[in-house]
C-alpha cells in the first residue's frame, strides 16, 4: 500500500493552501460576461469547468498529499468558509442575471437558453457539490444552506436520497444511484429520475413510522423542500415572467443533468459482494471509483476523492484521503473528461468496461456468475 506525503495541522490552516479550493469563485464573472456581452461569451462557464480545468488536470498531473487526521475543525476554517458563502454567491448571480436578462432584453432566445445552461452548469457543478459537503455536517446552519442551494436546481430530495439510502445501500439492488455495468448514462438518467424521488420519499416516510408518526408530519423535511422550491420559483416567475421561470427551469434541469453525470460515473459497475440472505459485504473504497487530478479536485473540493468519503462520510473535503490502486479502482482522468466520455455510451464502454472486469477480478475472482449484479436482480439489502 503506498503512503502519501502528510499535511500537518499547522500547513492545513495557512490561507494559502485552502485558497486553491476558492476557485469556484471566479467562475461568477463569467455569468455576467455572458449576460452583458451575449455571443460566445454565454458559454464561458462550461468551457471553463469542462475544458479548462481538464487542461491544467493534463499538465499539473495528480494530487496526492493528504491531511493529517488530527487536524482540528478550527484549523479548516478557510475551507468551511467557502462552503458557507457559496450559497448567498449563488443566488445573486442566479436571480440578478435572471432579472438583468429579462429586463434588458438585448439578449436573443438562443443566447439567454444557452446562458442559464451555462449556468445551470454552475449550479450543479459547485453548487450540489457544495450542498452535498453541507448535507453531511452536522450544524443544523450547514444543512440549511446545502437545502437553499439543492431548492435553486429543484433537486432537495437529494439529501434525503443521499443520506438515507446511497450510503447504506450503495453497491445493491436498493441503491437507484449506482450505475449498473454496461449501462449507458442515457438510460441510467431517466431511471435516477423516476426513482431516487420515489426512494427518497420512502426513506423519509420510514424514519418517521420508526418514530410512530405519520408521513405527513411536520418534521417531514419533504415540507421544507417543497417550500423552498416553491419560493424558488415563485420568485423566478416575479423577475421575469413566463420567461423567467423557462430559464430558471433551464438552469435547473442542467444541474440535475450535471449531477447525474457524476453519479454515474462515482460507482458505475461497482457492487457489494452479496453474502446471501440479503446480507451485503461492508462498504469499502474499493466501491467507489476515485480520481486524483489536481486542478478538478480544487474545482470539486475533492469530491474524486470519493473512495474515502463512503468509507469514511463524516469527514470534511479538506480531510478526505487518497487512495493507490491496489486499494480503490481509479479512474483514468478527472470527472469532466469522464462525464464527457458517459455522454458517449461507445467511448464510455471501451473506457470503463474493461476496468470493471479487472476490478471483479482482482476483488471477486470466486464469483462466477455476474449477471445478478449486471441487472441488480440480486436480493434487496435487510
Amino acid at each position: 500500500m503506498t503512503t502519501f506525503p502528510v499535511v500537518s495541522p499547522t500547513n492545513m490552516a495557512r490561507i494559502a493552501r485552502a485558497a486553491p479550493f476558492w476557485l469556484s469563485v471566479a467562475l461568477i464573472p463569467l455569468a455576467w460576461i455572458g449576460a452583458v456581452f451575449g455571443g460566445w461569451t454565454v458559454v464561458l462557464m462550461p468551457i471553463a469547468t469542462w475544458y479548462l480545468f481538464s487542461a491544467i488536470d493534463a499538465l499539473a498531473g495528480t494530487y496526492e498529499e493528504v491531511a493529517d487526521l488530527e487536524t482540528s475543525e478550527d484549523e479548516l476554517f478557510w475551507y468551511r468558509l467557502i462552503t458557507f458563502i457559496w450559497a448567498p454567491l449563488q443566488f445573486i448571480t442566479l436571480f440578478g442575471v435572471l432579472w438583468y436578462v429579462t429586463a434588458t432584453g438585448h439578449l436573443g432566445t438562443i443566447e439567454k437558453i444557452a446562458l442559464f445552461f451555462s449556468i445551470g452548469v454552475m449550479s450543479g457543478t459547485i453548487g450540489i457539490t457544495y450542498a452535498h459537503e453541507l448535507a453531511h455536517q452536522k450544524p443544523k446552519f450547514e444543512r440549511w444552506l446545502g437545502d437553499i442551494l439543492l431548492a435553486m436546481s429543484l433537486y432537495s430530495h437529494f439529501r434525503s436520497e443521499h443520506l438515507l439510502v446511497h450510503h447504506r445501500y450503495v453497491g445493491t439492488p436498493k441503491d437507484p444511484v449506482t450505475a449498473r455495468y454496461n449501462e449507458g448514462f442515457h438510460r441510467y438518467f431517466p431511471r435516477v429520475l423516476l426513482q431516487q424521488p420515489v426512494s427518497a420519499f420512502k426513506a423519509e416516510a420510514a424514519m418517521l413510522a420508526r418514530k410512530n408518526l405519520s408521513w405527513h408530519h411536520r418534521s417531514n423535511p419533504i415540507w421544507r423542500y417543497a417550500l423552498l422550491q416553491t419560493t424558488f420559483l415563485i420568485l423566478s416567475m416575479g423577475i421575469g415572467g413566463w420567461a423567467g421561470l423557462g430559464l430558471f427551469l433551464v438552469q435547473a434541469f442542467i444541474a440535475m443533468w450535471q449531477l447525474e453525470l457524476v453519479n454515474y460515473v462515482q460507482h458505475f459497475g461497482l457492487t457489494r459482494k452479496h453474502l446471501g440472505d440479503g446480507k451485503y459485504e461492508h462498504v469499502l473504497p474499493r466501491h467507489s471509483w476515485n480520481a486524483s487530478q489536481l486542478a478538478s479536485n480544487w474545482l470539486l473540493i475533492n469530491l474524486q476523492r470519493h473512495s474515502d468519503h463512503h468509507y469514511k462520510p463524516d469527514r470534511r473535503f479538506p480531510m478526505l484521503q487518497t487512495y493507490d490502486g491496489d486499494t480503490a479502482p481509479q479512474l483514468p482522468y478527472g470527472y469532466p473528461i469522464m462525464t464527457t466520455f458517459a455522454m458517449l455510451p461507445p467511448i464510455w464502454r471501451r473506457v470503463m468496461n474493461p476496468r470493471v472486469r479487472a476490478w471483479r477480478q482482482k476483488h471477486y475472482s470466486e464469483i462466477t456468475d455476474w449477471m445478478p449484479y449486471n441487472n441488480a436482480t440480486n436480493p434487496l439489502p435487510r
